[in-house]
């Protein structure tokens, strides 16, 4: 007989949404966007080149690869309710490590505390939770958190840059501590405190050679579009600029990339619901080299749509990569093998930046281009190599399981 639920295991599946976007929100926000704001003052106030703050931040996101493995055995056997409190402390200690930093020794404390509650606090663990809470009803639910939290650098960004322009960067740090403190911690407190915690099941049913196959292929395709996405993503409005558009042009189209995320994501949530997470991860992987292509035929005038598509890929495989991993093998040890999944595409999101960066440096947009539509390219042959062989995931809301 299963143990008692916490009184919250009876909460409506909206407000369990809710209060993980929200969380989401500020996970991210205080996290991955924090040096697009900060590392200018932060990096001036220390007496360090710039490049330090944001090699901090990757740093952060490789410890968070080496860890989610660890961290997803322990959702699945426990639930993701205490590992997302933990976050939260987690990501308010290393803010305040970061806020009274003077130099490189401070600097790694605070990331590296960070790094650990990015382990614990981003979007895999509370897909992994969601996993267990709605089973293969999941879909729905993991498409609403990434809906709510894809407004994160759009509040993040303001809110950090006008708490540093007002008080300073140090101040900037505590604010979003105390956030963490105050908002996220008890959004988590109320969640329900168990999930399916099952083993997994080595023969769940999936064509193209086996679940380890089919696993070590999601691996390469979340690592391969997490250079892509991150790459670009960091440098778009240099890329496009680069490519022969003016700064202005340059700025308002890289300004479409959230817009078409969320876009993406609402078509996922009303069009393509219905159809298995396959097929958007397809699309979502076509759509970087479809924006290429637009750019190459169109030049600098196609900026817009190259932006469009590129974020509108972005979007969907923010979803496919909780969602397909439940589709192909279903929710019993969903947190452990999530992690494996993912361990790569943290690692390449975290190298991305300085690749691409190199990239352009060296060959320009043309050879960064080329990289991308190849990396783009065989991840889609990849995902078009494997077959469903279980249903879908369920219905866009489902009711968590007791």
């Amino acid at each position: 007989m299963s143990a008692p639920q916490p009184a919250a295991a009876n909460l409506p599946a909206r407000r369990i949404i809710v209060a993980l976007g929200i969380g989401q929100t500020l996970g991210y926000a205080s996290t991955y966007y924090l040096p697009a704001i900060l590392a200018g003052p932060m990096a001036q106030d220390m007496g360090l080149p710039l490049w330090a703050i944001f090699a901090g931040l990757s740093g952060a996101l490789v410890i968070a690869s080496i860890l989610a493995p660890i961290v997803g055995r322990i959702v699945d056997a426990h639930g993701g309710r205490r590992v997302l409190l933990a976050s939260s402390l987690l990501f308010a200690a290393g803010l305040m490590l970061l806020s009274r930093a003077d130099g490189v020794g401070g600097l790694a404390a605070g990331w590296t505390v960070i790094g650990i509650g990015m382990a614990c606090g981003l979007y895999d663990v509370a897909f992994s939770t969601l996993a267990g809470l709605f089973g293969r009803g999941a879909r729905g639910p993991i498409t609403g958190i990434t809906l709510i939290a894809g407004f994160a650098s759009t509040i993040g960004w303001p809110f950090t840059a006008w708490i540093a322009e007002a008080f300073g960067w140090r101040e900037a740090c505590q604010a979003w501590a105390a956030l963490h403190l105050l908002v996220g911690f008890a959004l988590y407190a109320g969640l329900p405190g168990r999930a399916n915690a099952a083993a997994p099941d080595a023969s769940s049913p999936t064509d193209g050679g086996g679940p380890r196959r089919a696993m070590a292929m999601l691996a390469f395709v979340f690592a391969a579009q997490g250079v892509v996405n991150s790459g670009i993503g960091t440098h778009l409005p240099g890329l496009l600029m680069a490519a022969g558009a003016t700064p202005a042009a340059a700025i308002a189209a890289a300004a479409l990339l959230g817009p078409a995320q969320v876009a993406a994501r609402l078509a996922e949530f009303g069009l393509m619901r219905r159809m298995h997470p396959l097929v958007s991860a397809r699309v979502a992987t076509m759509a970087h080299p479809a924006g290429v292509a637009a750019l190459l035929v169109g030049g600098p005038a196609a900026a817009p749509l190259f932006a469009a598509l590129h974020g509108g890929g972005s979007g969907l495989l923010s979803i496919s990569r909780g969602a397909l991993p439940l589709a192909l093998f279903g929710p019993a040890g969903y947190g452990r093998r999530q992690g494996l999944i993912v361990a790569p595409a943290n690692a390449a999101v975290a190298a991305a930046p300085l690749v691409i960066g190199l990239g352009l440096e060296a060959g320009g947009p043309s050879a960064v281009l080329v990289l991308t539509t190849i990396l783009a390219g065989l991840a889609t042959v990849s995902l078009l190599a494997l077959r469903p062989a279980v249903a879908p995931a369920g219905p866009a809301i489902a009711t968590p399981k007791a």
